[in-house]
Formats: C-alpha cells, sequence, structure tokens
C-alpha cells in the first residue's frame, strides 16, 4: 500500500501549528500583549536577525554532522540534494521526539539507501543532540540543584543507548531470541537490530568525539542567542546560567515525548527565568521569542525545503 506523504504530514503539521498556536496565546495572554510586544521592540530587525542566523548555524553544522554520519555508512550524497532532503526534516521538527525527521528515510530511497541506514543516521543524531544537550545543562546544576533528577535520568538513557548500540552480545542474543519467535514479530525486530548495528558504525569513540564537538557548537549557537535576547531585554543573566536555562528546558522537552517540546519546554524555560530574577511577563516573552527564532523557524526552512525536494522530483511516497 502507498501512502502519500502529504496525507499524514499535513495533518501531523497542522496540528502541531494549532497546539503551538493556543499555547502562544495562552502564553500572550498570561503575560500581556503589550509586554511581548515591547520585547520584540527592543530586540528589534537586527536583533532578531543575528539569532536568526544563529539558528542557521545551528541547522548548518547539524546537516555536515548527517553527512558524515551517511558517509560512514557507505552512502555519501552529494550536498545540494542532501541538504533538501535534511532540511525537508525540519518540517517535522514538532513531532514526538522529532521522530518525524525520519521521514528523511523515505527521500533517500531515491539514492538507494536502505531505511536501516537512513535510520541509523537518524538515531545517531538525537543521540549526539542529547549528550550535547546533557553537557550543557551541567553548567548550571550548582546554581538550580532542582535539574539534577533531570540530568541524571538523561545520563541514564544515554549511557544505556550507547551501551546497547555498542554492545555486540546483546545484540546477538536479541536477534536469537527473535529467531523463536512469530515470524512478524521476528521481521520487526531483526529490522530493528539491523539498525542498531549500523549505528554501531556511527559510535566509534573518534566519531564520537567528532561529532560530539559538533554537536556542542551547534546548540551552543541556540544558547548563544538566548543568551543576548536576555541581554537586549535588560536582564543580566551570566552566559552559564543562560546556557544552563536553554538546555534543560530542551531536555525537558525531549522528556516529555510531546509534539516539539510544546508547553514542556516553554514551562521549564519561564518557571528558570523566573527562578533567576526575570519577571513573569518578560521570562514568557523571551521564551516566546526564542521558540519562534529556533523551533518555528526550523519549521519554515522545513515546508519550503519539502516543496522543493517535490518540484525537483525527489519521490516523497512511502510503501508499507
Amino acid at each position: 500500500m502507498k501512502i502519500k506523504f502529504s496525507e499524514w504530514s499535513i495533518s501531523a503539521i497542522g496540528f502541531s501549528i494549532i497546539v503551538a498556536m493556543f499555547g502562544y496565546i495562552g502564553f500572550s495572554f498570561w503575560a500581556g500583549w503589550t509586554e511581548i510586544t515591547n520585547a520584540i521592540n527592543k530586540i528589534g530587525i537586527i536583533g532578531t536577525f543575528i539569532v536568526l542566523m544563529l539558528s542557521a548555524v545551528n541547522y548548518g553544522l547539524r546537516f555536515i554532522r548527517w553527512q558524515i554520519y551517511l558517509a560512514k555508512l557507505g552512502h555519501p550524497v552529494n550536498w545540494r540534494p542532501s541538504l533538501r532532503i535534511y532540511l525537508s526534516g525540519f518540517a517535522l521538527t514538532t513531532t514526538p521526539g522529532k521522530a518525524g525527521e525520519a521521514f528523511r528515510g523515505i527521500l533517500l530511497k531515491k539514492y538507494h539507501i536502505p531505511h536501516s541506514k537512513s535510520f541509523a543516521a537518524f538515531i545517531s543524531e538525537r543521540l549526539s543532540d542529547l549528550i550535547a544537550i546533557l553537557i550543557f545543562s551541567f553548567f548550571g546544576l550548582i546554581y538550580y540543584s532542582g535539574a539534577i533528577p533531570l540530568a541524571i535520568l538523561g545520563t541514564l538513557i544515554t549511557i544505556m543507548s550507547i551501551g546497547l548500540i555498542r554492545s555486540q552480545s546483546v545484540l546477538q542474543t536479541v536477534s536469537t531470541w527473535a529467531l523463536k519467535r512469530r515470524s512478524k514479530i521476528r521481521g520487526f525486530i531483526n529490522n530493528i537490530v539491523v539498525m542498531l548495528y549500523e549505528t554501531q558504525k556511527c559510535y566509534t569513540i573518534r566519531l564520537i568525539a567528532l561529532t560530539t564537538s559538533i554537536s556542542l557548537i551547534a546548540w551552543g549557537a541556540e544558547a548563544l542567542a538566548f543568551h543576548w535576547a536576555l541581554e537586549w531585554l535588560g536582564n543580566e543573566i551570566p552566559l552559564v546560567v543562560a546556557v544552563f536555562i536553554y538546555a534543560t528546558s530542551m531536555l525537558a522537552g525531549a522528556a516529555s515525548m510531546l509534539p516539539g517540546g510544546l508547553g514542556s519546554s516553554e514551562t521549564v524555560m519561564i518557571s528558570l527565568l523566573v527562578f533567576f530574577g526575570l519577571e513573569v511577563s518578560t521570562a514568557v516573552a523571551a521564551t516566546v521569542f526564542i521558540r519562534l527564532t529556533t523551533l518555528w523557524f526550523a519549521v519554515i526552512i522545513g515546508l519550503i525545503a519539502m516543496w522543493n525536494c517535490s518540484k525537483s522530483g525527489i519521490n516523497t511516497n512511502a510503501e508499507t
């Protein structure tokens, strides 16, 4: 059966936009329209442009990391079509755990890349992002101990995930167990095992060091944008604290598994900003601004890239 990507993606994107719209309207009423408008005016056109460019740096570096993963998996793709495909995944950034970004695997089928390898690259990306966000979240634990449980949880998930990926014995045991199951279950588990074996190629010590460095710079760019936005709003929050707040809110959003972390990321970000001395109205305004210029900027770019993919003849149909 063929399922056109547009049939389900438009609904998913539309739902995410509606949820975000009501959420941001609620934030705006809470803080007051005037306060938010004043905050945006304080940041100004130049400030907004700088923040958007730092977001673009984040996307660009993550694309470079994606290219590294594809090459390591034995399927390098020319950077122009690969960039269109990579950015198109951002259209589904607002899906739970950013799982919709795995849609890139559908587009990569044109280049004869098996789903096991494209999904291995996707999993490697998510883990690399998590490692970087965790490192940044540790920066501020001395200022706010309440985030320690979340940081510990994230660390345990990361260690367990990498341990599972790198463990030949565990994967072999799972594969052997699957052979005794029914055909459908066996096929499903075997597909997962094959994907994890492919992911191992992306988790050599040297490659982990390289991709983690890229991830730190990429997410550091957005954290720096957040810090500058706070400064332009007249708040003297140290860079290390701003990085901690941004990283912890992203971590909370990922842990919630809500679409794009909507609601959870904003709530944590606002709460931490208020904890560190900001007025509620200013905290809400800063949060709405940074989410629009990071998360939703990415979604807009993704929609444009997706449209470009369809115009360039890249197949967006999936077969199940």
